[in-house]
């Protein structure tokens, strides 16, 4: 049995493209824990040294929560208007098997 379900998305953005993204995946991200109720964790985080890659790290109660956020309006919305900022995305659905707490 797992423990949740992961997607981790691996962004390569055009250049010069970040700030524009962030402002679009910073507001899907906040609205994905704040409207999803199984939606237990989405980090934005950008890679050292690389200003034009973006990773997510989202943790879902199972893939029926993530397959009901792909079609919540803010994923939508984020996801037609980001197309034209990503050079290409790289997506990788996990199995939880042991989530560290403090």
């Amino acid at each position: 049995m797992t423990a949740g379900y992961v997607v981790i998305v691996d962004f390569r953005l055009k250049p010069g493209m970040r700030h524009a993204f962030r402002k679009l995946i910073d507001v899907n991200a906040a609205a994905s824990v704040r409207d999803e109720p199984g939606c237990r964790r989405f980090d934005v985080a950008e890679v050292r040294g690389e200003p034009d890659r973006i990773l997510l790290y989202e943790i879902y109660d199972n893939e029926a929560a993530f397959q009901d956020h792909c079609k919540t309006p803010h994923f939508n919305e984020f996801n037609l208007a980001s197309e034209a900022l990503v050079d290409l995305k790289i997506t990788a659905l996990c199995d939880l098997v042991f989530e560290g707490q403090p």
